[in-house]
């Protein structure tokens, strides 16, 4: 009988243990649908004249421990498919393909400044966490897309990107807090 109840408190001390302290920060799900939003705005946003396609919403999920990634699908270009139209090819390819590479550099500065906003915005996440975009490029089955990234990805700690909003940071330093990589 002892030994079931030294057991019973065991697993209570626990249970609670794995529970999160009433005062460490929660990140509601109102503030990450602000900055999904915002964000499928921004994109919306980027040439009005020759718009890119964003393919869904953009979907945030907060990891705790973690911090929150945001993820979002675009063609660079919009490139319609109707069974009148047949594939591009030849120089249209060409062309298109460099249309996408021309606005990935676009993309990157876009990519970094969302972050630097939502880092700003975010003030529920840890500042210990971080706040990670991706953005995930399309392409159509007949586009070469040799030497384009599928996937874009950047990343900083939550408390870099306050402090730098607070004039704590200068850009360099947030400059090399912040880690990028193509897939």
């Amino acid at each position: 009988m002892k030994s079931i109840l030294i057991v019973l408190a065991l697993a209570s001390v626990l249970a609670a243990a794995d529970k999160p302290a009433a005062d460490k920060p929660r990140v509601t799900r109102e503030a990450l649908a602000g900055v999904e939003k915002s964000t499928d705005g921004a994109i919306r946003s980027w040439d009005v004249t020759d718009p890119v396609d964003l393919l869904g919403f953009t979907r945030a999920v907060y990891l705790p421990g973690y911090g929150v990634v945001f993820t979002t699908e675009v063609n660079l270009v919009v490139t319609m498919m109707t069974p009148m139209s047949p594939p591009l090819t030849g120089q249209k390819l060409v062309q298109l393909k460099e249309k996408k590479r021309q606005r990935l550099t676009f993309v990157r500065n876009w990519m970094r400044q969302a972050l630097i906003d939502a880092g700003g915005s975010l003030d529920q996440v840890p500042p210990g966490e971080r706040i990670v975009y991706a953005m995930t490029l399309f392409y159509q089955y007949f586009e070469d897309h040799s030497g384009m990234p599928n996937q874009i990805v950047i990343e900083a700690p939550r408390q870099a990107l306050a402090d730098f909003k607070a004039g704590r940071i200068d850009r360099e330093k947030l400059d090399a807090a912040i880690t990028a990589w193509e897939i």
